[in-house]
This record gives C-alpha cells, sequence and structure tokens, in this order.
C-alpha cells in the first residue's frame, strides 16, 4: 500500500542544506499497524509529511496504492489526502468556536452528501469514540483526552483507509493516552492501516511493527543506519 523507494529531503538553512531524510526506503502493507520511533529533530515527522502527501521528497519515489505520487499535481495531491489519509494531530487542531459535533461535521459539508447522512455518520463517529452525551460541548469544554477524541471521530467521517497519527499521545495525561491508544489499535482492527509517529517507545509498542528514524535514516533495528 505504502511503498517509498530512495527517499531524500533537505531544507535549505542559511546558504546551506540541511539533510533531513537521506535514502528511506519503506514499505507497510495494507491494514498493518506501524509505529516509526525517532527522538525530536530526527526526521520523523519529515516522514510522515511525505507519507502523508504534505511535503514531497527532492528524489526518489512514492507509490501509494498502486499510484506514483510523484506524478500528482498539488491538486491532485489533496485529492489523496481528501479521499485515503486521516491525520490525527499532537495538538487536536480543532476550530474553537465549533462544538464537537460541527467539529466532526466540518470535512464532510464539502463533500456531495445530504444532511441526512452527514448527520448519522457524524452521530455514528462521536458513538465510536464515546462522546455523543459532549457532541453540543466546544474545545474549551472538554478535557485533553476528550478534545483527541473528537479530532479521531472527525477522521473517522471522513472514512480514509490510511490513518497518520503524529504523537497522537503527547499533550495527554497517561490515563488519557492509553485510551486514545487503545481508540486507535481499534481502527486498525476494523481494517485500517496505521501509522503511529512516536517518541515515546511505550506507545511505539502497541504497534505490529517498529521502525527507527535517527538522523534522517530509518531503520528496523534501534541505533542502525
Amino acid at each position: 500500500m505504502i511503498n517509498l523507494k530512495h527517499i531524500y529531503k533537505s531544507y535549505p538553512i542559511g546558504d546551506e542544506e540541511l539533510q533531513v531524510l537521506h535514502d528511506i526506503n519503506l514499505h507497510i502493507g495494507k491494514n498493518e499497524f506501524v509505529s516509526i520511533l525517532g527522538p525530536s529533530g530526527s526526521g520523523k515527522s519529515t516522514l510522515m509529511n511525505i507519507i502523508g502527501c504534505l511535503d514531497v521528497p527532492d528524489s526518489g519515489e512514492y507509490i501509494l496504492d498502486g499510484e506514483n505520487v510523484d506524478n500528482c499535481t498539488e491538486d491532485g495531491l489533496s485529492e489523496i489526502r481528501s479521499k485515503k489519509i486521516g491525520f490525527i494531530f499532537q495538538q487536536f487542531n480543532l476550530l474553537p468556536d465549533l462544538n464537537a459535533y460541527e467539529n466532526v461535521e466540518m470535512p464532510l459539508l464539502y463533500r456531495k452528501m445530504s444532511s441526512s447522512e452527514r448527520h448519522e455518520r457524524v452521530m455514528a463517529t462521536l458513538e465510536q469514540v464515546g462522546l455523543t452525551d459532549r457532541m453540543h460541548h466546544k474545545p474549551s469544554q472538554l478535557s485533553g483526552g476528550q478534545q483527541q477524541r473528537v479530532a479521531i471521530a472527525r477522521v473517522l467521517a471522513a472514512q480514509p483507509s490510511i490513518i497518520l497519527a503524529d504523537e497522537p499521545t503527547g499533550n495527554l495525561d497517561s490515563v488519557s493516552g492509553k485510551e486514545i491508544m487503545e481508540i486507535i489499535k481499534t481502527l486498525w482492527r476494523q481494517g485500517n492501516t496505521v501509522v503511529v509517529i512516536t517518541h515515546d517507545l511505550n506507545v511505539a509498542k502497541e504497534a505490529q511493527r517498529t521502525l527507527y528514524v535517527c538522523d534522517g535514516a530509518l531503520s528496523e533495528k534501534e541505533g542502525a543506519r
């Protein structure tokens, strides 16, 4: 499903270039649950951005679901993101003036979908994350764990086949973090392909397979280059 071949990525820093990813080769199959573990600044978030079609590599090949992503226009990348990929971020990224129901519904407003179908899907996803009793609450009225559940429900409502979670428990206490990881594992068991980016070894261990990023290089073994 996800195939990266000899991916390189750098960013300009003044008159020089900072090499962020170096010769990344990665295969993630359909319905796999993979964690990518590495410290801050290791390149793991840049790797997630490339997997999620939020950024493009300097060189290399990215095949997603049999499609060569390198040949896509910006509109094409946007369409892939909207149809195939759901993002769960550390910062939740909820709209503060909207309640939980409205935050989950927001991405669906851009689709050709009846109001009744939107309502059915929003209610189903809020029920799945255990928040139907909080659907009229705004983010400021919710705990961190509840806000992350709303963010996950928003992803589920779009029905992506790939879920990318970037430090999904980073802003949560240990109890809320465990609850969120249980929800993520449930999504995987339901058939989604899940990739979790983290610096937390305990979170990484929840996955079927753990990959390690160190100084922009990816390895199956911790500390390997």
